[in-house]
């Protein structure tokens, strides 16, 4: 639906990413601190003289204060226009490139959550709950209620199979970097729910259908069960590890070597892999809503266990392959893993042991993989010749 010209949809759409940038700057400081988004007003965080509609205009306040609060001088980070020049610039790049309503409008909404979820992931190495998963509701929205940016199967598949990859690069990465030791076990939902839902996934799937039930979504209904008898009984009902893991992994060349079908046995050991870390990551954050970040506890972890990454990543994986489908997630984490590296050398090299987490370079390859990907994988399927 065309509603301007393109070139004045494209002048309005950087007004209003630039506004919209404001606002992300405020959620960016306040969600971590537990403080409301909406109130009190902006003020200076030194002097807390309260911001005056002139001193809020985005961008241009910035340059004509030189870049000081002009009450008390002092210095304003370089930081908060860059946000919201960063938001203008992507509303008005995707309104060139999709200018279709009301499409549109969840493009913007997805560029949004990804600033303020990159940002908020510098600052406190923390993706917040609430943003994650309002990305994840809102991409299956747009796809049930619009079939935008495709089918809701492909939506939700894309969104499980994201968060699966994810978790369960974090639970391999977590059982050899740990020396198959077992990860810590958390009640009612933990870990080890998304190990064995990813062993009985991946063992269904090989095997299809049957009573019009796909046998891949075993693990999403054993896991439910295995956190409701923890929860009932208040003790953690877990296997190990390396048996979990272990038959996850067995279970493709199992079906290569019975002539069954392997991608269908990775199909099912990504979904219930992906359905129950979702699930265990929206019962939590139900339970604590508050997305405050505390202060890290002096407490090791039992055993001495190390993370090697962690559950919010898995969240936004699942939120961008709502957003991507699976395929195009694929793009995405290899573009994250491309610039993680380029970049991180870079800092290495000159920023000293500065370090940016993997959320930030997740939210690089979802937005050049929402409107790329597709183009690419074709680019590389040609240049090797298929």
């Amino acid at each position: 639906m065309d509603v301007f010209p393109l070139p004045v949809l494209a002048a309005l759409a950087f007004i209003l990413g630039s506004l919209i940038g404001s606002f992300l700057n405020v959620v960016i400081y306040r969600l971590p601190a537990g403080l409301s988004v909406v109130w009190p007003r902006s003020r200076c965080p030194h002097c807390q003289h309260t911001l005056s509609p002139v001193e809020l205009v985005p961008i241009a306040a910035w340059v004509l204060q030189g870049g000081k609060c002009r009450n008390c001088k002092a210095p304003i980070p370089v930081r908060y226009p860059l946000v919201e020049a960063l938001t203008a610039a992507l509303f008005s790049l995707s309104a060139i490139l999709h200018p279709v309503f009301p499409d549109l409008v969840f493009i913007w909404a997805f560029i949004a959550l990804l600033i303020a979820l990159s940002f908020i992931d510098i600052d406190t190495k923390t993706l917040p709950n609430s943003l994650n998963f309002t990305g994840f509701f809102l991409g299956l929205l747009g796809a049930g209620a619009l079939g935008f940016p495709h089918s809701f199967q492909t939506a939700l598949e894309g969104g499980l199979m994201g968060a699966g990859l994810v978790a369960l690069f974090a639970g391999y990465g977590g059982w050899l970097y740990n020396r198959f030791k077992d990860a810590p076990r958390e009640g009612p939902f933990g870990v080890h729910l998304v190990h064995l839902a990813a062993m009985l996934g991946a063992w269904g799937g090989m095997f299809g259908t049957m009573g019009g039930l796909w046998l891949g979504s075993l693990g999403i209904l054993v896991g439910l069960l295995n956190a409701s008898l923890n929860a009932r009984t208040g003790k953690v009902w877990a296997l190990h590890d390396s048996l979990t893991l272990g038959l996850a992994a067995l279970a493709p060349l199992a079906a290569w070597a019975l002539d069954l079908s392997p991608l269908e046995s990775l199909r099912g050991l990504l979904v219930s892999a992906g359905g129950m870390a979702l699930a265990g990551m929206l019962y939590w954050w139900l339970r604590n809503p508050s997305d405050k970040v505390e202060p890290p506890s002096s407490e090791e972890k039992p055993e001495g266990y190390v993370t090697v990454m962690g559950y919010g990543d898995v969240v936004l994986a699942g939120f961008l392959g709502v957003w991507l489908g699976f395929a195009n997630l694929l793009v995405a984490v290899f573009i994250a893993v491309f610039a993680g590296a380029v970049i991180g050398l870079v800092m290495r090299r000159y920023g000293g042991d500065n370090q940016i987490p993997f959320g930030p370079y997740l939210a690089i390859g979802g937005l050049v993989a929402f409107f790329y990907g597709t183009a690419l994988v074709q680019w590389y399927l040609s240049y090797i010749g298929l």
